[in-house]
């Protein structure tokens, strides 16, 4: 028979067990209840680091939000008119080399100058820079914003191309009504010459000058101020840098050529406009090359299969954006 004194001692040991077995329970309820609060905030600060680009290595550096629209200016316009010189350059070296070897074939030396004074000097130049400001390959990609277009986009293309028609005719009229002196295109009268490399010249439009021009000034010109100015300033400005850098691809008087780089510049507002709309590059170089091969298809029927409409042909290259160089 167990005395009062043994009951007593076993409830003191089983109430001592009870308390440190609620305690450890607590405690480690304690534990897990902080370990889980620390791995939100872990997870919550990992999520918040991606969101800005700053967790791994392949995101596109921050872009310098902060810089004074002057500084933006400023580097839109060296890189707009750096392409050209870049590309007359180039041009230059590709007629040394055809002097070197006693003359190229006509093709040979216009596919050369293409490469040169579009891939090299517009899309060389822009892919360069976005490459020194620190972007990589799929950084490049992001702020471009290179993507296979969507239907919408497709016929975006189209109704672009019918607004730039319009324009065209609209400001043309008045051209002519204001008696105002236009310039020639180098490259399509060259065209006209040879109609033969005409077909050669459609080609390049989607494929050459289309991605080349629209990489630098949509691309990398007008991307480049809008991160310091709106989309209507930065569409405008990227416009005329586009427009003005022509005037080394005409022929004529001053005053004839700066007529031809005011009637450029609507077409470029189109394509800065669509860019802008979209976010998507491949559409104004589709828009671009869409244009221009739609007016070298025109010279191509005139000047084949017309001699009459000869002098429709000559006077329809003055209205061509066409390569610098």
């Amino acid at each position: 028979m167990t005395g009062p004194s043994g009951d007593d001692s076993a409830d003191h040991v089983t109430t001592d067990d009870g308390v440190e077995a609620v305690d450890e329970a607590t405690s480690t309820d304690e534990t897990t209840r902080v370990d889980d609060e620390v791995g939100a905030v872990d997870e919550a600060t990992t999520d918040e680091a991606t969101t800005d680009g700053t967790a791994h290595g392949d995101d596109p550096p921050e872009t310098s939000a902060a810089d004074s629209p002057a500084i933006a200016v400023a580097a839109a316009v060296g890189l707009g008119v750096l392409g050209p010189v870049i590309a007359v350059v180039g041009s230059g070296g590709v007629f040394f080399l055809d002097r070197l070897a006693g003359g190229f074939p006509l093709v040979v030396s216009l596919v050369l100058t293409l490469i040169v004074g579009q891939y090299v000097a517009f899309g060389g130049l822009a892919l360069g820079y976005l490459a020194w400001r620190g972007f990589d390959r799929s950084g490049i990609v992001s702020y471009l914003g290179v993507q296979r277009p969507s239907l919408t986009e497709v016929g975006l293309v189209v109704g672009g191309w019918v607004v730039i028609v319009l324009t065209l005719l609209v400001v043309s009229t008045v051209v002519q009504l204001l008696g105002a002196e236009t310039a020639s295109n180098q490259s399509a009268e060259f065209a006209v010459q040879n109609p033969a490399i005409i077909p050669l010249f459609i080609v390049a439009m989607f494929l050459v000058v289309g991605p080349s021009e629209e990489i630098l000034y949509r691309g990398v010109v007008q991307g480049r101020l809008r991160e310091s100015l709106p989309a209507v300033p930065a569409i405008a400005i990227a416009s005329g840098i586009f427009a003005f850098i022509h005037v080394m691809a005409l022929t004529g008087g001053i005053s004839g050529r700066l007529t031809t780089v005011a009637i450029l510049f609507f077409p470029s507002l189109v394509f800065g406009a669509v860019y802008e709309y979209t976010g998507n590059l491949v559409v104004p170089a589709l828009l671009h090359g869409l244009h221009n091969a739609v007016i070298f298809t025109l010279l191509y029927v005139t000047v084949t299969y017309s001699d009459e409409l000869q002098d429709m042909a000559e006077g329809g290259a003055t209205l061509l954006p066409l390569l610098p160089f």
